[in-house]
């Protein structure tokens, strides 16, 4: 988009690549938090390694796509494809050893007084340990294995994307094995392969390079994979009872390298892991068939370009050029240096140590709904008044009891629904399925282009397509991101439409770990909305005009800066005049511009960005009046809530959108308003908590960086915990509390 206002600046703009990495290093700074309990620190780190691998895979690897192609153009903050490469490289790599420092200088410790060891050298077992580990190589890891020498004759293999490897040199003993062995000679040789020796034997210097393949070679290069399939931390038998010992995998075939390789010296051997350019798109509009064209694009990925290569810290230089060479790695910029475990995922297999309950957070269970109790009719339920969902606080049970009671009702005619993501044993799937083998019309909106679920989607869509359900892709072009269902039910009174809109995905699993809000209702007007956008995504029927819904690709940006302008006018003229707004992430160009100008004119404008925020904050004249914070904490914050003044008279929204040119631009996402009085009292409570937490919260300052906030003398709020502790009990003075839109503290957290 062009720069044309005052506030286009380059420099009123933060790069969205770096403050991807400002926000992932919020995540580490969960694991170097001492007051959170040692196996919750680990999980954080191993969700900053998870959090990398996809940026490089996916916005790393569309950066050097630019970069091949030539592109100049400069993103919103003034920086190029060139530019954004060499800070990320810089930026990641200071992140990359922070959270390595974390780990080997204070988690590891703390663990080892704790009585858990991760061993990191094979000399550091016990005699009786070193023997347990080496029968557990020859029983179970050494069959698995599939080592892989390099030569003329033997190319180097393909290496997956972010498998764990091995690679060695090694050097041949020359002990009669297979490659000392002559073939006989073969008297009815065709006369190619004659002319071929009497060429070489006119020529015996030509091409040394060619004959190193032929019997005898002694190849000098090795690689094996370490089996994704099999448990990276092996459990070691300890004579103390209390100890916890592991040892790594990779470590074990390291150790047991040589038995691989027969005849062969191993020279040395270190762990390697590469990431490999994931981001494919695909031309919608040439594609006869999207699914089979998806299918295709998927295999692709593995022979994407490599992008980044981790290697153990200290590996021999020879095989390193190796590697470089055969992984095509010209810059580099795309090799890291690891002093230690080489990909912290593995660490998230910690969190569940028995036994170690006293270092993890007591779990959280989500609680009942009041509204919507056990063995209810859910329609009847819905019927009294419109219900407001805050998961993972309370139960995700509604959502799957309204599609679960739908498919049994025998007055319920038809369901419809978006899926972006959903479980991997999805009890809304089956609940759709004996929908439509009880005869009812069931229609869902499978979005095969969900980004690393793709292959589960178009396991779900054959799967729906089977059980007799009408499955379709949406809109050429266009993701579907919007969370929405429909259930068309004939009642006494006739027709009557019951929706549930949310901002998160119709998955059971992540919504026990994500915040996320919906909404039940009966709404006739939001019902009526909801027809038109089923209508829209399988006939392509666009609607005159919404009642309630404000959609995207068209309606959603004009509706939000309309909103924004609206309390710009009101600034202006003395009247009330705020903006409230929590969502995942806020790059888009236009709508930072208006917020500026907002800002500009006096209005008070509260921001929570869980990530990406290329706003920049207190900027003099600017952005003064603007205030940014972001929580992060043990659940993931999630939920896309949108408050504005209207000079005293709120106006609430919430929905599926962040404010990226993704989501308003090329996605078909929904934005609702929340009307009831009560819920939009107790949504705005939940702004009210946020926004004073003083615990989880960091707050973006005029420099770019954040900063937790000094907590000395005030009230712990923790508003993780707050809403935990009112969804386990009724706070006696909640209803007041919504009243004033004031909060009631939890107790203070030490």
């Amino acid at each position: 988009m062009e720069k044309t206002t005052e506030y286009g600046k380059p420099e009123y703009f933060e790069n969205r690549e770096l403050s991807w990495i400002k926000f992932d290093r919020r995540v580490l700074n969960e694991a170097r938090d001492k007051t959170i309990p040692l196996l919750e620190r680990l999980k954080f780190i191993s969700i900053t390694s998870s959090n990398l691998d996809e940026f490089f895979m996916v916005r790393v690897a569309s950066l050097k796509d630019m970069l091949h192609a030539g592109v100049k153009k400069a993103d919103i903050a003034g920086m190029d494809a060139l530019r954004q490469l060499e800070r990320v490289n810089e930026d990641t790599r200071e992140l990359v050893n922070l959270q390595y420092s974390t780990y080997n200088r204070s988690l590891l410790p703390l663990m080892n007084q704790e009585n858990i060891f991760i061993i990191d050298a094979y000399e550091k077992l016990t005699e009786e340990q070193a023997a347990f580990v080496d029968d557990y190589f020859a029983n179970e890891v050494y069959p698995v294995l599939t080592p892989m020498a390099v030569d003329a004759s033997r190319p180097f293999p393909l290496i997956r994307n972010k498998s764990l490897n091995i690679a060695a040199i090694i050097e041949y003993k020359g002990t009669g094995g297979l490659l000392d062995h002559k073939m006989p000679e073969d008297d009815g040789q065709d006369e190619e392969e004659q002319d071929g020796k009497n060429q070489e034997e006119k020529h015996p210097d030509k091409d040394k390079k060619e004959k190193k393949g032929k019997k005898g070679a002694k190849p000098e290069f090795a690689t094996v994979q370490v089996p994704s399939g099999m448990a990276r931390l092996v459990p070691v038998p300890s004579k103390n009872p209390d100890e916890k010992v592991f040892i790594l995998l990779e470590q074990v075939i390291e150790k047991n390298i040589d038995k691989l390789f027969l005849n062969y010296k191993v020279l040395c051997a270190y762990p390697y892991r590469i990431m490999r350019n994931a981001d494919f798109s695909i031309d919608e509009d040439e594609a006869p068939d999207l699914l089979k064209e998806i299918q295709k694009q998927l295999k692709k990925r593995q022979w994407g370009e490599v992008i980044r290569l981790e290697v153990e810290d200290g590996i021999d230089k020879k095989l390193l050029e190796f590697l470089k060479e055969e992984l095509h790695i010209e810059n580099k910029q795309d090799i890291f240096y690891i002093s230690g475990p080489i990909d912290f995922t593995f660490l998230m297999k910690m969190y569940g140590l028995p036994g170690c309950d006293h270092l993890r957070y007591e779990p959280h269970t989500p609680q009942l709904v009041p509204e919507v109790l056990p063995g209810e009719n859910i329609f009847e339920a819905i019927q009294k008044g419109d219900i407001l969902l805050h998961h993972p606080y309370q139960s995700f049970g509604p959502v799957m009891e309204l599609i679960r009671q739908a498919a049994g009702d025998e007055q319920v005619l038809a369901i419809k629904m978006t899926l972006y993501r959903v479980s991997g044993n999805s009890p809304i799937i089956a609940s759709l399925a004996q929908a439509a083998e009880n005869g009812k019309q069931v229609t869902v909106l499978v979005e095969l282009k969900a980004r690393f679920d793709e292959e589960n989607n178009i396991v779900w869509a054959k799967k729906l397509e089977q059980a007799g359900c009408h499955v379709i892709y949406g809109i050429v072009g266009l993701k579907t991101h919007s969370k929405i269902a429909l259930v068309v039910r004939r009642e006494d009174e006739g027709i009557r439409r019951y929706v549930h809109l949310g901002t998160g995905n119709y998955n059971d699993s992540t919504a026990k770990l994500y915040t996320d809000c919906g909404v039940l209702t009966c709404s006739e007007a939001i019902g009526e909305d909801a027809t038109a956008v089923f209508n829209m995504l399988s006939g392509y029927s666009e609607p005159l005009s919404w009642n309630s819904l404000a959609v995207a690709p068209i309606w959603l940006r004009k509706k939000f800066l309309k909103l924004i302008h609206r309390e710009t006018k009101n600034a202006k003229a003395g009247r009330q005049a705020y903006i409230r707004a929590k969502m995942n992430s806020l790059c888009d160009q236009e709508m930072i511009e208006a917020l500026y100008e907002a800002s500009a004119a006096g209005v008070k404008i509260q921001l929570l960005i869980r990530g990406i925020c290329c706003l920049r904050a207190g900027i003099k004249g600017i952005s003064e009046n603007i205030q940014v914070h972001s929580i992060v904490g043990n659940f993931l914050e999630h939920s896309r809530i949108f408050d504005f003044c209207n000079d005293g008279h709120a106006e609430v929204f919430m929905g599926s959108a962040d404010w990226m040119p993704r989501n308003l631009d090329r996605r078909v996402e929904i934005v609702f308003p929340v009307l009831d009085e009560e819920l939009k009292k107790k949504v705005l409570h939940i702004l009210d908590v946020e926004f004073e937490d003083n615990v989880k919260a960091h707050v973006l300052q005029q420099d770019g960086t954040y900063e937790k906030i000094d907590k000395r003398g005030k009230v712990l709020v923790n508003s993780q915990e707050i809403f935990c502790k009112e969804a386990e009990l009724m706070v006696p003075d909640q209803e007041k509390a919504y009243q004033k839109r004031v909060f009631v503290p939890a107790e203070p957290v030490s």
